[in-house]
């Protein structure tokens, strides 16, 4: 059976677009069918006027979907990735996360199999932090946090976060560091979480 995949991001700019592209590449490489959502912008527009890059980027994705609560409950498996606000994820992503009461309270959210990526302007900057506070609500769905621990050699040169994908960037929003490696270690967190997933939709189907 083929694993539904929703990549759920935020990105101003663009990095988490990026990841967000990446880990699609490598769900479909593990045979999934993966679906890019983006959450709703809440910055006012007189906000985004100001800064070029961020009014080119909403231009860019203006086509991707914005997510719903019943996009989560017809996925398999989410991936998510938001930029690093203080050490928590982005408001916006936040937000997205605080409407989907209802299909937890109907059970719709119990065995998703989820995984977080971030990015920051450093590599100190509360990345893993931010990840750990999307997986404080995955916990109460009742969803199975798939992390990419230490379990392959891609995922070192890429920093090695045990906890989800991160990666920094510097003031003009551009990755630093080998983007191969980010992408290596993106793509195989991807592949791990469909490889869970299917052994999940696999078992639930000959319950």
């Amino acid at each position: 059976m083929t694993v539904k995949l929703a990549i759920v991001y935020y990105s101003s700019t663009g990095t988490n677009y990026q990841m967000a592209q990446w880990a699609a590449e490598g769900a479909k490489e593990a045979g999934a069918e993966a679906t890019i959502y983006k959450v709703q912008e809440l910055a006012p527009e007189s906000v985004i006027e100001g800064v070029p890059a961020w009014k080119a980027h909403l231009e860019e994705t203006k086509d991707v979907p914005v997510v719903t609560p019943d996009d989560i409950a017809e996925a398999d498996a989410i991936i998510f990735s938001t930029p690093t606000r203080f050490g928590n994820m982005a408001a916006q992503m936040k937000q997205f996360l605080d409407t989907t009461g209802g299909i937890w309270g109907a059970g719709k959210t119990v065995n998703k199999v989820v995984s977080g990526m971030t990015s920051a302007q450093n590599p100190h900057g509360g990345q893993e932090a931010t990840i750990l506070s999307l997986y404080t609500t995955m916990y109460h769905w009742g969803a199975i946090v798939v992390t990419p621990g230490y379990s392959d050699q891609s995922l070192f040169p890429a920093g090695g976060n045990p906890y989800g994908a991160s990666v920094t960037v510097d003031q003009s929003n551009e990755i630093v560091g080998d983007k191969d490696a980010y992408k290596g270690a993106i793509k195989y967190q991807a592949k791990r979480v469909i490889g869970i997933a299917e052994s999940v939709k696999n078992g639930a189907g000959q319950q």
